[in-house]
């Protein structure tokens, strides 16, 4: 199985956990996170991930999520086939950032893309390729 993890899932364990929400969303990534080390499940990065990681104003989070990349199965660079994706999904609503993440999932063949972004969640455009998920809601349907 080939996922795909944001930067906003990549950045969850640092978050204050105020909320019950915030809180099961870092345990489940850290799940996630055992999962990968494990090999039983796989994942892509993307130079979408390189830069908004490179952004992080916080030296700790960008440079634990840099180690992430080469535990990376895959990695997608810009190709047009990513770039017409995005396009397409922005036209379906996403942000433009959203929508290159989810092109490089798509592009990827991962059957799964996860995020913490509640906007992305709540607009769950249906792309057949790869579901979009949060890191509880794949925990639960994958039950490893």
């Amino acid at each position: 199985m080939l996922i795909y993890l944001d930067n906003c899932c990549f950045n969850r364990p640092f978050d204050d956990p105020w909320s019950m929400r915030v809180r099961l969303e870092a345990e489940a990534k850290l799940h996630i996170q055992e999962l990968l080390r494990r090999g039983t499940v796989a994942f892509a990065w993307s130079f979408m991930l390189d830069f908004e990681n490179r952004a992080n104003p916080f030296r700790e989070r960008r440079e634990t999520i840099t180690g992430w990349k080469a535990a990376a199965a895959l990695n997608i660079g810009w190709s047009e086939p990513v770039e017409e994706k995005a396009h397409a999904f922005a036209g379906r609503g996403l942000g433009a950032a959203d929508a290159i993440h989810v092109a490089c999932a798509v592009e990827a063949g991962c059957s799964h893309f996860l995020t913490t972004d509640r906007g992305l969640l709540g607009k769950r455009p249906p792309f057949s390729e790869t579901t979009i998920l949060d890191p509880v809601q794949f925990v639960k349907e994958i039950d490893l």
